[in-house]
């Protein structure tokens, strides 16, 4: 099989006609194009902490860190930096590769920046990847985390240009263009993906896969999210996505940007596990392990490498964990079990 080029160049048709492939066919296409590309078993692994948490004054619908909806999240000051660090030792140790720092920002205001220098130059000595997720960057801010080190900059591009202003008022979609042509510009990786489920049509769903397609460079990661409804917010009460669908997803962005990570994020709580099984065939090959994915519930770790096993993959930088890792694993959350449930990351109680 001839090596696939990329192409920034799709057609809202062209999207249109994979996702309306027979499953087997678009799941085949997906998967052939997957062992071109990377190791059909391997699957790089992130961990997310919230650095920064509630407050935001953007009003997206579907994000419970939103100051304009009462979601009974409370909000927090930036972390001190050894919790920070504390909470990247422990992600390398249990496998990730890559982390992750996410604040409630509409964008970092200049007074944050030399912190948060601090923490990705703290973070990189650790021997892990950085990402981070802080809203919207200008190309100053852009080029002052390049050289700090930042690796990979996140910022979801949410849904299709169509279906935007029905999610999201408080920013343009040309703004959040605008902040990935300043990281892209600054020599960092861009990380970009979107939020199903949130009410869109599946032209909405193609939309968005034909706009990150059609960026100059493809992401380097594309996280396809699984909306989470969160009282309080205006989407708690929309109807689940047909979880095919979401394969469907994972599947088209995969064949329309075949050398870039397709990550499974917010979600995988609720989905089981043949259904990542097949979000896994489909081409997927990043996930975000951990007990909370920013505010909104994660699968812990010991459960993932359970799959894994099940499945035969391994992380991205060796194999799965070991009896010995899995037991501590297991007993962490058995410990946890007794503890009330909280529908929110407490980073107070770090």
């Amino acid at each position: 099989m001839s090596e696939v080029q990329p192409r920034n160049n799709w057609k809202r048709e062209e999207i249109e006609a994979l996702f309306a492939l027979p499953m087997n066919d678009l799941l085949f296409q997906a998967q052939s194009i997957h062992r071109q590309e990377f190791d059909p078993n391997e699957v790089q692994i992130s961990r997310l902490l919230s650095i920064k948490t509630g407050a935001c004054p953007e009003d997206c619908k579907y994000c419970p860190q939103s100051a304009r909806y009462d979601t009974g999240l409370e909000k927090e000051r930036l972390l001190a930096m050894e919790t920070v660090l504390t909470e990247a030792r422990s992600a390398k140790a249990a496998g990730a590769s890559r982390f992750c720092m996410g604040a409630a920002w509409r964008n970092p205001k200049e007074r944050d920046m030399p912190y948060l220098k601090t923490m990705v130059e703290e973070v990189k000595a650790l021997g892990m990847e950085t990402c981070m997720t802080l809203g919207m960057l200008s190309a100053e801010q852009a080029n002052e985390l390049a050289k700090a080190g930042l690796d990979y900059y996140n910022h979801n591009l949410d849904t299709s240009p169509e279906y935007y202003g029905d999610v999201i008022t408080t920013r343009t979609y040309q703004n959040r263009l605008d902040t990935l042509s300043n990281v892209r510009a600054s020599g960092m990786k861009v990380c970009s993906g979107g939020i199903v489920g949130m009410g869109e049509t599946a032209t909405d769903r193609a939309g968005l896969i034909q706009q990150l397609a059609n960026l100059d460079k493809h992401p380097d990661s594309v996280p396809i999210n699984m909306l989470v409804k969160v009282e309080g917010t205006p989407f708690e009460k929309l109807d689940d996505l047909d979880p095919l669908e979401f394969v469907r997803t994972i599947a088209v962005a995969r064949i329309t940007m075949p050398k870039s990570r397709i990550r499974l994020s917010a979600g995988r709580e609720n989905m089981s596990e043949e259904l990542q099984a097949m979000c896994f065939f489909a081409g997927a090959n990043s996930i975000f392990y951990g007990c909370k994915l920013l505010t909104t519930p994660n699968p812990e770790e010991n459960d993932d490498m359970s799959l894994f096993k099940k499945l035969g993959l391994h992380p991205e930088q060796g194999v799965a964990a070991t009896k010995e890792q899995d037991e501590a694993m297991l007993a962490k959350a058995a410990a946890q079990q007794d503890k009330k449930s909280a529908a929110f990351y407490d980073a107070g109680a770090l």
